[in-house]
């Protein structure tokens, strides 16, 4: 029910001084606290088009008699069931005013309401649900009423049945009564579920140049199984993962088919097949990093995508020469399963670091299957050429690899997040030809996030990584397969891959075993600026499993965030907490992305 009335009660809120001068928003409430006040503000059309620079009279009169309506919704949201609201433009009811006799000026918008009382359920009855269908809390008889527990109830009904293949469930019926004596709400929802269906044809359209079955193959959905609405969630999913697509959507027809099938509509827009990029880094110790790569999205018509890759490293820096490498990836999707990818890599670089320099060139082919939103895992056999000069001499290398990992993810975002694990591992055998030896390589990460204060104004962030090889001596092992410590991806403060091994005629080379520990507070500060203190602890060993003679150092520093909405620009400057040069020397990073 709804009144209006001219009467002014209660306390005032004026709107921000940029158009006070010509216009004015006062609300009054009669009752209610000041979150009530704050919902019925952004409720209020009027408000936000007083916001703008471009408001005419006519405007903000059509937004004033709309706004009727917007403010009984978002007091029937809340349980308020027999509200009054007035609001008067210039002194005269907004609602009695014609279009047509719009004033040519306004000064003040006056809204006066008087919420009511809240309701709570009388009676909230739904059915028939479906085995296994979960009612909201909320919608229980003696709970807090209002129209969103009511379409919440609904939802999850209607999702029930769908969830067991009743495609066409819908809310039959609604019976909705107030009892304003005894502020209750009786709501009586009827379902009508419907047949239960398959999946019946995919009917594609919108596609340029991906073939129609392969976009099937990547979709998915088994025609011919019972209706999920989750097969058809993931179908989106693995269209959009593909990149080819700028916008993957699949539809219901409205009417089923005869046999019990029901056809979907598969609607697809392919973006630009070849793109190109390129970026780079910087950094005090290990110099510059300049790369580039060409992308083609769909090479032979069925979304498979070969990207390379070029980039030079090292650029000015002061203790190795530069690093070249130049890599070709190619991955196919639907391969053998809709969450299978084949790949297949190859690469050739030349690396010049602080313990070794290597010229070497690798190829390797693999699956990456998804086995849920948070985990994949990933195979591959590979064989890798080597010819480096180290600490122990000249030395060529020839393996067979085999590598098996996984990634468990459940960040909230991937280049800054507040919540959530990062977890991989991954293990990599390989057998040694021509007098090179065979092992096993593992590395680990691990990442935690958690959130502290309204918005997550501040962020706790840990790291743990992990490394060791098990098989070949330290001086047959290859060098890029050892261990070092330093740099922006493991102790910032310390020069790049400055810990490692000494060996007993004094020369540097890597460990066979690694850890390092990394701790973050990060904060926003006003606007898209944020600050951060770190901690970083680095530990390397001659031998296996952490065993044998070790070193460790340690760094800290600070740094600052500016938010791009894509991701924040990374700047720290960190420097040594231990050893003979704690304090004296500073590194600094700058990057894209939190530093883990």
């Amino acid at each position: 029910m709804m009144r209006l009335i001219g009467t002014v009660v209660g306390a005032s809120l004026m709107m921000s001084p940029a158009f006070l001068s010509a216009q004015e928003l006062d609300l009054q409430l009669t009752r209610g606290s000041d979150e009530l006040r704050e919902e019925l503000t952004a409720a209020l059309s009027v408000a936000s088009l007083l916001e703008t620079e471009n408001a005419t009279p006519q405007s903000l009169l059509a937004a004033a008699q709309a706004d009727y309506a917007r403010l009984l919704a978002a007091l029937y949201d809340g349980g308020r069931f027999g509200p009054v609201i007035s609001i008067q433009v210039d002194g005269r009811e907004a609602a009695g005013i014609s279009p047509f006799e719009a004033p040519q000026s306004i000064g003040v918008i006056r809204v006066t309401v008087d919420p009511g009382p809240r309701f709570r359920f009388g009676r909230a009855e739904i059915g028939p649900l479906a085995d296994g269908t979960v009612v909201p809390e909320t919608f229980q008889t003696g709970e807090r009423a209002g129209t969103r527990p009511v379409r919440e109830a609904a939802t999850a009904g209607v999702s029930g049945w769908r969830d067991v293949g009743h495609a066409k469930a819908r809310l039959a019926d609604q019976v909705i009564q107030a009892d304003h004596p005894n502020r209750e709400l009786d709501v009586t929802l009827e379902l009508a579920p419907g047949p239960r269906l398959r999946f019946g044809e995919i009917v594609v359209t919108g596609n340029d140049r991906v073939r129609r079955t392969r976009i099937r193959e990547i979709a998915g959905i088994p025609q011919g199984a019972v209706f999920t609405p989750e097969e058809i969630t993931q179908a989106e999913r693995r269209l959009r993962q593909t990149g080819v697509f700028s916008s993957v959507a699949i539809s219901e027809e409205d009417t089923p088919n005869a046999d019990g099938t029901l056809d979907l509509n598969l609607q697809v827009a392919e973006q630009k097949p070849r793109r190109f990029g390129f970026g780079a880094e910087l950094s005090s110790q290990e110099g510059g990093k300049l790369s580039a790569f060409w992308l083609h999205r769909n090479l032979f018509q069925g979304a498979e995508r070969l990207r390379v890759d070029a980039e030079i490293a090292g650029i000015g820096a002061t203790d190795n020469g530069l690093d070249y490498s130049l890599s070709l990836n190619y991955g196919r999707p639907a391969t053998f399963t809709p969450d299978t990818e084949f790949f297949l890599t190859a690469s050739i670089e030349r690396l010049d670091e602080p313990g070794f320099i290597s010229d070497q060139a690798s190829v390797a082919a693999g699956l990456a299957h998804r086995f849920s939103d948070e985990l994949e895992g990933r195979f591959s056999l590979g064989f890798r050429y080597i010819d480096t000069e180290d600490a122990f001499g000249e030395r060529e290398f020839t393996l067979l690899t085999a590598s098996v990992g996984a990634i468990y993810d459940t960040r909230d975002n991937d280049l800054n997040p507040t919540e959530g694990f990062y977890i991989s591992a991954t293990g990599t055998p390989f057998l040694g030809l021509d007098g090179s030896e065979s092992g096993i390589r593992f590395t680990s990460d691990a990442r935690a996030y958690r959130g502290i204060g309204e918005a997550d104004r501040f962020v706790l962030a840990g790291r743990a990584q992990l490394g060791t090889i098990w098989g070949p001596s330290l001086s047959e092992t290859v060098p890029d397969y050892l261990f070092y410590s330093g740099g922006g991806g493991t102790v910032r403060g310390h020069e790049y891959q400055s810990l490692g091994f000494t060996t007993a005629s004094g020369e540097f080379t890597g460990g066979q075993s690694f850890a390092a520990l990394s701790a973050e507070l990060r904060a926003n500060l006003r606007g898209p600026f944020g600050v951060v203190g770190f901690y970083d602890a680095g530990y390397i060993t001659d031998d296996s499993g952490l065993s044998g003679e070790s070193e460790w150092h340690a760094g800290a520093g600070v740094g600052l965030r500016y938010d791009t909405g894509i991701g924040p620009i990374r700047f720290d400057v960190a420097t040594p907490v231990n050893g003979d040069d704690a304090g004296q020397s500073v590194e600094f990073y700058i990057g894209i992305g939190q530093a883990f």
